[in-house]
């Protein structure tokens, strides 16, 4: 967990003429510019594409609306997490495995503290339930790490990672199949790069989720359960 960083300091735009078929706005990224015909140049593919990373544009929303049908909704302070337009303007690419160091019912009473100042996307119990806190749309103030944040979507545990116990089959399998959910929304490889523990973030202090996470284990539970939900989603087979 952690708070959102700083931002760095926006050039000026430039007034050079954009390039003919590319529009001003596919030039004008996040306050910068592209310059076309001298200094940086970028090719035509390459400079449509990156408007997408253009903040601006929303998605429309709805309040309480799940990410993920297999969980209940209760929202996370907004001082706990920073809106966005994931994945427009952040790309997403990582899953960040967390312990809570605490209940189901504590995990869920801090998110919702403005004072806490963090809070991940979801939290599983040790029953295997599951609460979405904040859309995958924002970004969760999770992993101690600004970029890490906005690349991300963070699931909490709960349990402490000195006692192997707390780490149910219920809690494994629950897990699994939301982040397998998660990796076919974002086109996540489901490989230990790109589901991490929070341990793992550049520059954390935390431990979590420990020497108990059985790893193997899960990410098996995660390819299954990616490899159920794509049967389930395959049309029928012609007869």
């Amino acid at each position: 967990m952690g708070n959102n960083g700083s931002t760095g300091a926006s050039r000026k735009p430039s007034r050079k003429k954009p390039a003919r078929g590319v529009s001003r706005r596919a030039l004008l990224i996040g306050g910068g510019a592209v310059a076309v015909g001298g200094g940086l140049v970028l090719a035509r593919d390459e400079v449509e594409r990156m408007w997408w990373r253009v903040p601006g544009v929303e998605k429309p929303r709805t309040p309480g609306e799940l990410d993920y049908p297999g969980a209940t909704w209760v929202a996370a302070s907004e001082a706990n997490w920073r809106r966005a337009d994931r994945p427009d303007d952040f790309g997403i690419d990582r899953v960040i495995i967390h312990v809570t160091q605490g209940s189901f019912a504590s995990a869920v009473r801090v998110f919702q503290d403005p004072a806490h100042r963090a809070a991940t996307h979801y939290i599983v119990g040790q029953d295997g339930r599951v609460v979405q806190m904040i859309r995958e749309l924002d970004v969760a103030y999770q992993a101690g790490d600004r970029a890490y944040n906005e690349r991300s979507v963070g699931i909490e545990h709960e349990g402490f990672v000195d006692r192997p116990k707390d780490l149910t089959t219920a809690m494994y399998e629950a897990s699994a199949r939301l982040t397998a959910s998660i990796c076919a929304r974002h086109d996540i490889p489901i490989d230990r790069e790109h589901i991490i523990g929070h341990v793992e973030v550049p520059g954390t202090d935390h431990t979590d989720p420990g020497p108990h996470w059985d790893w193997d284990r899960y990410l098996e539970l995660v390819r299954r359960a990616a490899t159920a939900r794509a049967a389930r989603s395959a049309p029928p087979a012609a007869g």
